[in-house]
This record gives structure tokens, sequence and C-alpha cells, in this order.
């Protein structure tokens, strides 16, 4: 088995579309997406944001 690490830069507004688009369009399997945030500090407090996703890919 070979798998393939993508890399794929999100926004909070278009993160649904883009991975959507990317899944429909691998060879393989998807095994597992990985969400990569990052601390963020805003005026409420301490939150997180998430900067881009890493997607495993089973091929053949």
């Amino acid at each position: 088995m070979k798998y393939r690490v993508h890399h794929l830069e999100v926004e909070i507004d278009t993160a649904q579309e883009k991975l959507e688009r990317f899944l429909n369009q691998l060879e393989g399997e998807a095994l597992a997406i990985i969400p990569y945030s990052k601390p963020a500090f805003q005026g409420m407090g301490a939150t997180s944001k998430v900067k881009f996703l890493l997607i495993v890919e089973k091929t053949k």
C-alpha cells in the first residue's frame, strides 16, 4: 500500500466547498482528514482557527 498526503488551504467561508471538490477529485481512498489549528486571540478571549487540512489518501 502507498499513501499520499495532501495539503489543502482553507478559510472559514469556503472550507466545505473546497473540501468537497477536493475529495471528489481523489483517485484513491481518503483515510484521514487532519486539521491544523493555530491559536488566535480575540476580544472575547483565546480561540483557535484552522489554517489548513492534511488529507491522507491510500493509493494503489
